[in-house]
């Protein structure tokens, strides 16, 4: 047995607001349904599924954290910058990343980095 791919789905309560956030950071919808409040997503070769049918059971933990690798942290860190996001400062970790780490709407966190030391980056 093999799997060719997976695509995180992620939990929203308001799927049009989470879609703007993941388009300030270069995602571009590949499908969406606004009747089923479900959308495809795609940033490079990666995609991400949001979902709000998945907040219909209540009393169920929703948060998830995602980690995001980039070609360039920087360039990336840069865009959502510019497109607005409160984001914090570049870190560079005890495990040798460069990163920052932001929040979604519903409280998704997405971590985002590099290796240090990538050559023409971080």
């Amino acid at each position: 047995m093999s799997l060719s791919r997976i695509v995180p789905m992620q939990p929203v309560k308001n799927m049009p607001a989470s879609v703007a956030f993941y388009e300030k950071l270069g995602f571009v919808v590949k499908n969406r349904n606004d009747e089923w409040g479900w959308a495809m997503l795609r940033c490079g070769d990666s995609e991400l599924m949001l979902d709000q049918s998945i907040n219909t059971h209540a009393g169920i933990p929703r948060i998830s954290v995602l980690y995001f690798y980039p070609e360039s942290v920087s360039d990336f860190h840069r865009r959502a910058k510019a497109n607005g996001l409160p984001v914090p400062d570049l870190e560079v970790t005890f495990y040798g990343m460069t990163e920052f780490r932001i929040e979604d709407p519903d409280g998704n966190r997405l971590w985002i980095g590099q290796e240090k030391g990538v050559p023409g980056d971080a």
